[in-house]
């Protein structure tokens, strides 16, 4: 199958974890370009570089890959990855607004640059790319493109750790919504895709407790903790036309943990 046929694609956060597993699912199929947002240390430097090679591996050479560090709270980041992906392939079809923390935090003693630092990342910076692609996607012909926003099961539930996270995940769900509506005069679709419990390097320390981490997979309705491309088929779904009618959607990819109360 090939649903992002010669689509080009943008993933923020793209070195590790979903972000990864989504730029690789992209080249399998058949997006011809993809821009990648990385950190820009030393480690997301040989973690992107190794992306490189599998992609390159995955798509017999036909999907080429544009690198772009920085820090995602930073405005002019999202400037510098849009102008990156229009210089190199012309135009952006899909974006995945992927990059994302979670510091786990005791919300009593929690100094407020957790919290400001959370934000920055993860709602500030899904701002400033949905914003500047979105701005790209408007302005290109043929208009229009799929904007999907990675917030998480913790839009709808609370986490006793996480009162610096779900609010900011709540906050990109909402994005969506509004997005959707404000953007899709444009041709422009926007869907919110919220994880549950995905084995990442994000909750590797929390789930790294024995009785923590067999008590997530009994929750689920799978009896397993999710995988990145778990998520990743997801994504390439609202980023193809098989969506060409789904906008201002939030999709829960969590192997039946939210239904799962009694």
């Amino acid at each position: 199958m090939t649903l992002l046929a010669d689509k080009i694609v943008c993933i923020t956060g793209s070195s590790r974890g979903i972000g990864r597993a989504c730029a690789v699912e992209s080249a399998k199929h058949g997006a011809t370009g993809l821009t990648l947002h990385y950190f820009g240390d030393e480690e997301s430097e040989a973690e992107l570089q190794s992306l490189k090679e599998e992609i390159y591996a995955t798509s017999h050479g036909h999907c080429r890959v544009v690198g772009v560090p920085g820090d995602i709270a930073d405005s002019e980041t999202s400037q510098k990855i849009v102008k990156a992906g229009v210089e190199a392939f012309g135009r952006i079809d899909v974006l995945v607004s992927n990059a994302g923390i979670c510091p786990f935090a005791e919300f009593l003693t929690m100094p407020h640059a957790t919290w400001e630092r959370t934000r920055q990342v993860n709602l500030d910076g899904s701002f400033y790319v949905v914003q500047a692609v979105a701005n790209q996607m408007k302005s290109q012909v043929p208009q229009g493109g799929s904007i999907i926003g990675l917030a998480s099961i913790s839009a709808l539930v609370g986490g006793e750790f996480q009162c610096h996270y779900t609010p900011t995940k709540a906050g990109i769900l909402s994005m969506m919504q509004s997005c959707a509506i404000a953007l899709g005069k444009y041709n422009i679709r926007c869907n919110a895709i919220l994880p549950g419990t995905i084995a990442t390097d994000i909750n590797k320390e929390d789930l790294a407790n024995k009785e923590k981490r067999e008590y997530t997979i009994k929750r689920t309705v799978l009896g397993r903790l999710g995988a990145p491309d778990d998520v990743a088929g997801p994504v390439v779904f609202l980023a193809s036309d098989l969506a060409k009618y789904v906008t201002g959607a939030q999709l829960l990819v969590d192997g039946g943990l939210f239904v799962n109360l009694q």
